[in-house]
């Protein structure tokens, strides 16, 4: 047996050692491959531009993430081998052998992975393809077809990367005596300490960027995001470094729950893997918070975009023309509408109402509404009807969406006094907040009969405007008919569900990408944490096999094992949780918009598939583990 076939076989037959690092980089591969499989698709040389040079730069953000990432994962993997190292070094194996074999099992790994990744992609490329499809509201199919260009850069870009992996992972090696390789898992450690001031220090840091973050509002928001996420980083640091290690060392000291049931075997080595975690830890909940703060960002933006176009016009379709205008024009454009909604089988139901706008003060316009056409409109979008008596007034508040830093219309609207002819006036005396008129200065509700009595002097023009409400459309209809009313100007006439269809065709690329890229570091992140615990796996079976020998119960092992496993993998993971909520918090601030629902989703998400992710690890670690007892 030659030196490469022994590299060979050191791989093919320690699959356990091996596979982390293996599935790993094959993941990284197929996503990759993945992004380039959307950009070089046909379809997107003939529509949507934005879309291709969007997934190429994400494909290219991913690559240099895949670097540190590959290398991070080699440099943990290589820890854990100090001891095999060791023993090759008894048998005869010179630093360069060493080095060599190393650089031989990296390049396998990595053509294996590389090739395998390109498999699965291409094997999943359907499915992906119809989730991008739906993502992206195109109106092309995304149709399956062999994608050659990405193949033969994924394969070029990811085996350069190995190879440059390789060499660099070897040149940097370094092999200690043979003795401290050989004892490297048994050479006994100090227990770390903490220190109070930097313990205190991280719990200030992250009450002040919390505070900071959970109170400014509006631009201010902008303002405080880097000295807000410096001054997180750093007490999210002191906290694993530093905190942490203080917390157990306190827990410790206290008999009544170090001495309780199995607690003293949970506790005995808890100090040591958070210390020597630590900077990991720290990786992984700032990766984690990435993700988070932009997936949780994206779908908050497009609730926001969306949901306020909605409130703000909650119609079917509106037309709105001024009556100084040409009343045959505007007679034309209706029966257009008419007739389109008509000729496409769509059931609809309209109603045409009045509105006067009015100077109140200087140059301050206020629409001013009838009772009735008030209560005609509210119908149509199964809001309440209003009565107002003669000689009475309503305000209609801004819409929700509407509302900006600073006093609301109707505080404005409640100053001032509605001229009638014949040295008559109203006085606003009640507010309301309905999406049934939507405007930035609020509106008045009158009766019909102080309506009639409006001088026609304080008018700055009058309106008239027709809504429809129609059945729920399909995505094609809704595209034909709004393609259909674009022959009308764009300032006359609006259709809801036409105008949303284009903000999600127009953001949908920036939401796949930013999925796809948030997804990538979670998985890392995890990744990073699997190959932590696992590194461990060893010593944690020596002493396991102690503890049986004096009598520890099976269920006893699982309930230690499974309590150590969830302090290492969610305590970085709640830190990102606790993050990402204050950030979304302060991102809602920004948009004074509520994004709890966004926020619930995405941390929720995340959450289940960290829960995923430690059942698994502790799935196959308790079978580690009980595999020698």
């Amino acid at each position: 047996m030659n030196f490469r076939q022994f590299a060979y076989r050191n791989v093919t037959r320690n699959k356990r050692t091996y596979v982390a690092y293996f599935l790993s980089s094959m993941f990284t591969v197929m996503v990759f491959f993945s992004f380039l499989l959307f950009a070089f698709h046909p379809t997107f040389e003939t529509i949507n531009s934005s879309v291709r040079t969007g997934l190429l730069t994400s494909g290219g953000i991913i690559y240099v993430f895949s670097f540190f990432y590959i290398l991070y994962s080699m440099s943990t993997f290589l820890q854990s081998r100090k001891r095999e190292f060791g023993l090759l070094m008894m048998l005869g194996a010179s630093n360069t052998q060493i080095k060599a074999m190393v650089f031989i099992e990296n390049l396998l790994i990595g053509t294996f992975s590389t090739m395998f990744g390109i498999s699965l992609g291409l094997l999943f490329a359907k499915t992906i393809l119809l989730v991008a499809e739906n993502v992206l509201i195109i109106d092309e199919r995304l149709h399956f077809y062999v994608p050659f260009e990405a193949i033969i850069i994924t394969l070029i870009s990811f085996l350069a990367l190995f190879v440059i992996i390789s060499l660099f992972v070897a040149f940097v090696l370094r092999t200690s005596r043979l003795v401290a390789l050989i004892k490297s898992d048994q050479t006994p450690k100090k227990e770390p300490k903490a220190s109070i001031f930097l313990s205190v220090l991280a719990g200030l840091l992250l009450a002040i960027g919390y505070g900071i973050a959970l109170t400014v509002k509006g631009v201010a928001v902008v303002m405080a995001l880097i000295p807000v996420v410096v001054i997180v980083m750093i007490g999210t640091y002191f906290f694993f470094t530093q905190l942490s290690v203080f917390i157990v060392r306190f827990l410790k000291r206290r008999d009544y729950i170090f001495y309780k049931r199995t607690n003293i075997i949970l506790f005995s080595d808890l100090s040591f893997r958070l210390k020597d975690n630590a900077r990991t830890f720290f990786m992984v909940a700032m990766i984690s918070t990435v993700a988070f703060s932009a997936i949780g960002t994206l779908f908050g933006l497009h609730s926001y975009l969306t949901d306020g176009v909605i409130e703000i016009n909650p119609y079917s379709i509106s037309y709105k023309m001024d009556s100084d205008d040409q009343p045959e024009i505007m007679a034309e454009e209706v029966n257009y509408i008419h007739s389109q909604l008509k000729s496409m089988g769509v059931e609809a139901t309209s109603e045409t109402i009045d509105v006067a706008f009015v100077d109140m003060n200087e140059g301050y316009i206020v629409p001013v509404l009838k009772e009735s056409d008030y209560n005609k409109a509210a119908k149509l979008i199964g809001e309440p009807i209003i009565d107002v008596g003669e000689g009475e007034t309503i305000i209609n508040d801004q819409t929700v969406a509407m509302i900006s830093d600073g006093p609301k219309a109707s505080e404005t609207l409640m100053t001032f006094l509605i001229d009638l002819e014949g040295d008559h006036t109203l006085t606003p005396a009640k507010v309301i907040q309905t999406n049934v008129f939507s405007s930035m200065n609020g509106s008045y509700v009158i009766n019909d009969a102080d309506y009639v009595k409006l001088p026609k002097t304080s008018m700055n023009r009058t309106s008239k405007q027709v809504y429809w409400m129609t059945e729920e459309l399909s995505r094609d209809e809704i595209v034909e008919l709004g393609e259909a009313l674009e022959e009308i100007p764009p300032y006359r006439v609006s259709m809801i569900d036409y105008t949303v269809f284009q903000i999600e065709r127009g953001y949908g690329p920036a939401l796949f990408v930013g999925l796809f890229i948030g997804l990538i570091f979670f998985v890392s992140a995890g990744s990073f944490l699997y190959f932590r615990v696992f590194t461990d796996v060893d010593k944690e079976k020596e002493k396991f096999t102690m503890v049986t020998k004096l009598g520890l119960k099976e269920t006893e092992l699982k309930k230690i094992i499974t309590q150590q496993l969830a302090i290492l993998f969610f305590s970085p993971i709640i830190v990102a949780l606790i993050h990402g909520g204050v950030a979304l918090t302060a991102l809602s601030h920004f948009f004074d918009y509520n994004l709890i629902n966004e926020s619930a989703l995405v941390l929720g998400g995340f959450t289940v598939i960290q829960l995923l992710y430690f059942v698994l690890a502790r799935h196959f670690y308790i079978k580690q583990v009980k595999r020698i007892l």
